[in-house]
């Protein structure tokens, strides 16, 4: 039997171990750079042991560090400012009962270095671990019971990035139409052997059923593989819930919205105020010469502006430079590839996107945000309301200049109703999983694809 997959459970612990040698082998160089040959008057046997015991701290206080298999690089950012800042935190608290002299900028130097230090290395150690993943090493055998559509979904979840380290080894069900599901092993009462044959680490239930989840249950506690259970609500529900519970009674949220938490609305709200402030400072030195070329190139106005539909379907003006000439269908129909209306100067303003800056107006008013699901024009919202299932979710949120389906490829025009959908269904994602620093990644993908250059952008 291949043994490549075994002893995956010792991945979080060595990273772990990598966290403990970055954090003491930093502190030795702040300290070292810091004051020379007294290092070790600083760093006494007092000081080192209350750092590693606040380094217990922080990771019990933020667990599951490197657990998970599937993590998104703005995650990975946010766990380490997590952890960082417990760790500082405690750190301070128990120095200052102790009445320890430490200096508030050696503090912040080591700091500031430890979460970069640990950003960069947490980055990289899973862009090597999933590389080597991909290889077919440290992987995890999966069965999955259950060929319905929630069972295949995840089939196909595991199958579509072998850097998770997932390996289906069987599906398994008793109905007639399971059999031409893929990697199909056999009926209900073949698991248990399977288990035993193939040293099964996980099993996942995608059926209902009190009798049938019981003895799934039974059987995988029976040998020692992990459980877990696919609630049916996954055929209807394509996203991340969440579990609660009023009083003893549990219940499921089945939407997430990280933007209805004030402290994350504030912070998101500082951040378009401080960039659209500092981008409208500095517009003049674009919009002179802007204004210049549009006028010369077609009589009308230098901007144009069109009521669009915004954050819980209120309607506003969206302001943009003009990039066709003045038409009477500027409100109902989209722009297209060859379009005869657009300017030879919009066109460079389309391919650039300098044409969406005065937007930076409607964020600074607060009828936008930096980042967030475009802004369509109020036929398109009526249209595709009827058509796409969920459409009104992405008006939970602010629309914004540039978004997360805009930076993954969807962009321009909509030939066809699935490239709506798929705009739709990424506008949703992040709303349901929006955080700072998902922004700042949007951003930075948005000014790497201005100057690479976008096919869509027209």
């Amino acid at each position: 039997m291949n043994k490549k997959g075994r002893y995956g459970h010792l991945i979080g612990g060595i990273l772990t171990v990598s966290d403990f040698v970055v954090l003491n082998v930093l502190f030795l160089l702040i300290g070292w750079c810091e004051i020379g040959e007294s290092i070790n008057e600083f760093f006494t046997r007092q000081v080192w042991f209350i750092l590693n015991v606040c380094f217990v701290i922080a990771h019990l206080i933020v667990p599951d560090l490197h657990s998970k298999r599937v993590v998104y690089a703005d995650k990975v950012v946010m766990n380490t400012l997590r952890l960082v800042a417990v760790h500082a935190l405690a750190f301070v608290a128990i120095m200052w009962f102790l009445d320890g002299a430490m200096g508030y900028k050696l503090l912040a130097g080591f700091y500031c270095s430890f979460a970069l230090v640990l950003m960069v290395w947490w980055l990289v150690s899973r862009k090597i671990l999933k590389a080597y993943r991909t290889r077919g090493f440290n992987f995890k055998r999966v069965v999955i019971v259950g060929c319905n559509a929630v069972g295949r979904r995840l089939f196909e979840e595991f199958e579509s990035d072998q850097g998770y380290g997932y390996k289906v080894l069987g599906m398994f069900d008793s109905r007639e139409n399971a059999k031409d599901c893929a990697c199909y092993k056999g009926e209900l009462g073949d698991v248990e052997s399977f288990l035993k044959e193939y040293n099964i680490d996980e099993m996942y239930c995608a059926l209902d059923g009190e009798f049938v989840v019981t003895r799934m249950i039974h059987l995988a506690e029976s040998n020692a593989v992990d459980f877990y259970y696919l609630p049916q609500i996954g055929r209807t529900v394509m996203r991340q819930f969440s579990l609660d519970s009023v009083g003893r009674v549990p219940v499921m949220s089945v939407r997430s919205n990280p933007l209805s938490s004030a402290v994350n609305r504030f912070v998101k709200r500082v951040f378009d105020i401080i960039f659209s402030t500092i981008v409208l400072l500095f517009s003049p030195i674009v919009l002179i010469p802007v204004s210049i070329a549009i006028k010369l190139s077609s009589p009308g106005p230098i901007f144009f502006k069109q009521l669009r539909t915004g954050f819980r379907g209120k309607e506003f003006y969206c302001y943009k430079f003009r990039t066709m000439k003045v038409n009477k269908d500027a409100d109902t129909k989209q722009a297209t590839k060859k379009d005869p209306r657009k300017t030879k100067v919009g066109e460079f303003l389309r391919k650039t996107s300098i044409d969406e800056l005065p937007q930076f107006f409607n964020v600074w008013r607060g009828d936008m945000s930096v980042v967030g699901p475009r802004p369509h024009m109020l036929k398109h919202t009526k249209d595709y309301s009827a058509l796409i299932d969920k459409y009104m979710l992405r008006h939970t949120i602010k629309p914004g200049i540039t978004g997360w389906a805009q930076v993954n490829g969807f962009r321009g025009q909509t030939d066809h109703l699935w490239q709506m959908e798929k705009r739709v269904e990424y506008d949703v994602w992040y709303a349901e999983n929006w955080n700072f620093f998902l922004d700042l990644k949007i951003i930075f993908l948005t000014v790497w694809n201005v100057f690479r250059g976008e096919k869509n952008a027209y």
